[in-house]
């Protein structure tokens, strides 16, 4: 995982975090407050993409575990360092979900952790979030913290250490796009991680697309040859899936005699593994493109607009 600090809007960013957010709360019955800072925050030297990851992690396991009659409540506060070129950004999100005992609270960074096999299967989930946003975290110089209590719900604290920079930034580098209107475009997604899944749907909708999800390479297929033709547009496809990668997968929509335009729809790899080698492997097997992970929507956009509108 690579941290890669530019001259940042942190306004922008909080702006798409919580309009990915409001995505997750559709069909809920949930008060959302949102606490925000109005004096003006200097530009900083920040990671859009790995702060908005940090971010909508949190607040979509808040959404996740907060049954409907609750509320979550997100606060972003700029705190002055003492002269020295940094500010301190604190984010504090918290929920009255389902919470957690004090003895899970010490592990709920680690990898893999779940406190309840029943919870686990309500819920879904790995249980790798927290452990990503921790080292995400940590990579960015800040500290994160947890206080729950069981059937009370859930706050957590990110204090984030940030350069303060006279440069110009890039107010559009948030992981969100200029609203381009891509209404009635059909994607086929597959990815197995629902994290993943939840935050690229949301994010093609604002885009006026409509999505499919696919829960696997296996999955994908099926979906695909069960579908009348031209049923989708695009297919976004990730490569490490169970059941059926995403080079299988492609390999098979590609060689359906029955289906012209398995031959002919677009296929875009999404992949963490972005070296040369990965890159001519989704070429290889079919696939038009391939994007690198975490997946910045400003790219998936541009990317789809080349192939599905060339």
């Amino acid at each position: 995982m690579k941290y890669n600090p530019v001259p940042a809007d942190l306004k922008s960013i909080t702006d798409s975090t919580l309009d990915i957010t409001k995505g997750f709360l559709m069909n809920r019955d949930i008060n959302f407050k949102i606490q925000r800072e109005e004096a003006k925050i200097p530009n900083v030297l920040a990671d859009p993409a790995r702060l908005r990851d940090v971010l909508v992690n949190i607040l979509s396991n808040a959404v996740k575990f907060t049954p409907d009659g609750g509320t979550i409540t997100f606060e972003a506060r700029c705190q002055e360092k003492g002269g020295d070129g940094y500010i301190n950004m604190r984010y504090r999100i918290s929920d009255t979900g389902i919470g957690m005992s004090e003895e899970f609270t010490k592990e709920v960074f680690e990898e893999f952790a779940q406190e309840d096999s029943d919870v686990r299967t309500q819920y879904h989930g790995a249980g790798l979030g927290m452990a990503i946003v921790k080292k995400y975290v940590d990579m960015m110089g800040g500290t994160i913290s947890v206080q729950s209590k069981k059937q009370e719900g859930t706050t957590f604290t990110v204090d984030i250490p940030l350069e303060i920079t006279d440069k110009e930034c890039n107010k559009s580098d948030t992981g969100f796009s200029e609203k381009i209107n891509l209404t009635g475009v059909k994607v086929l997604l597959a990815e197995d991680n629902e994290l993943n899944a939840e935050i690229a749907t949301v994010q093609l909708e604002e885009f006026g697309m409509n999505v499919e999800r696919a829960v696997d390479g296996k999955n994908a297929v099926e979906i695909f040859s069960n579908h009348p033709e031209g049923t989708f547009d695009v297919i976004l496809m990730d490569i490490m899936m169970p059941e059926m990668n995403g080079y299988e997968a492609t390999k098979a929509i590609r060689a359906m005699n029955d289906r012209p335009d398995g031959k002919n729809i677009p296929i875009i790899a999404m992949t963490a593994n972005s070296f040369a080698e990965d890159v001519q492997a989704s070429l290889d097997a079919g696939m038009n493109a391939h994007l690198s992970k975490p997946i910045v929507i400003d790219e998936v956009i541009k990317t789809i607009l080349r192939y599905v509108y060339n």
